[in-house]
């Protein structure tokens, strides 16, 4: 289990996580929705440990370690991985040099060029990633649904216990989103993976199949609930979840 309790973080001065409560198992799906402004990405960055987000009050358990007590390298290495809203473009450093010093780093390896790029070729065909992607620089000159692929990959060669999509499913077509799920699915079936999806939309549910949803407003989990919450957030928006 990740447990999240009593998270209370601000930015500058401004308190914007105000208590959050929140039990994430593996193999399982927690679908986390809200307005604009609600703390959906404060929560991703928070969890991830980034210092422009101070944490006031609360913890986040995973094996018996709170995570706010560890660096982010050390977060990720303890099994926690997110997947950016906007992911950075890196010039000069391939993708096939970048994900075989993170693999090495999670695993505590040091698995040669010649056999991580088998490794590597294995997860691009899960989703769909021509070869020839692993010369080129990360994310340069890349499109939206080639960087968010590009994440997916990640999680695919890291392969943590919890993998926190903070909208990548933002500006994706059908095609890119099928893929981008098609991997989320596939690790999660492989390893029991336990996934937060932080969306403002239902479509990604429609190949991500949740177990929990979760409505977050004005800095609290307001209401959860199965997949039929999602559908009333479709129909009725988010006016009638109140605090």
């Amino acid at each position: 289990m990740l447990e999240i309790k009593n998270l209370h973080v601000k930015i500058d001065e401004n308190e914007i996580l105000k208590g959050v409560n929140l039990s994430l198992a593996e193999n399982k799906v927690h679908v986390l929705m809200g307005p604009n402004g609600s703390g959906k990405s404060t929560l991703a960055q928070s969890l991830m440990g980034h210092p422009g987000y101070e944490v006031t009050e609360g913890s986040v358990m995973l094996d018996g370690k709170n995570l706010l007590d560890l660096e982010p390298d050390e977060r990720s290495l303890a099994g926690l991985y997110l997947s950016f809203q906007y992911p950075s473009e890196v010039p000069g450093v391939t993708i096939s040099s970048f994900l075989r010093m993170v693999y090495n780093k999670r695993n505590k390896e040091n698995l040669s060029p010649v056999k991580f790029r088998k490794l590597l070729a294995e997860k691009m065909k899960v989703l769909g990633i021509d070869e020839s992607f692993m010369t080129r620089y990360l994310n340069e000159g890349f499109s939206g649904g080639e960087k968010k692929r590009m994440e997916i990959l990640q999680m695919l060669v890291l392969a943590p216990k919890f993998a926190i999509l903070d909208e990548t499913d933002s500006g994706l077509d059908i095609d890119a989103l099928k893929v981008v799920s098609h991997g989320v699915n596939v690790l999660k079936e492989q390893t029991g993976m336990g996934v937060l999806v932080i969306t403002h939309y239902t479509r990604i549910l429609n190949y991500i199949t949740p177990d929990f949803v979760h409505v977050m407003k004005d800095g609290i989990i307001v209401k959860s609930g199965g997949k039929e919450l999602a559908d009333e957030l479709e129909s009725q928006g988010y006016e009638p979840f109140g605090e």
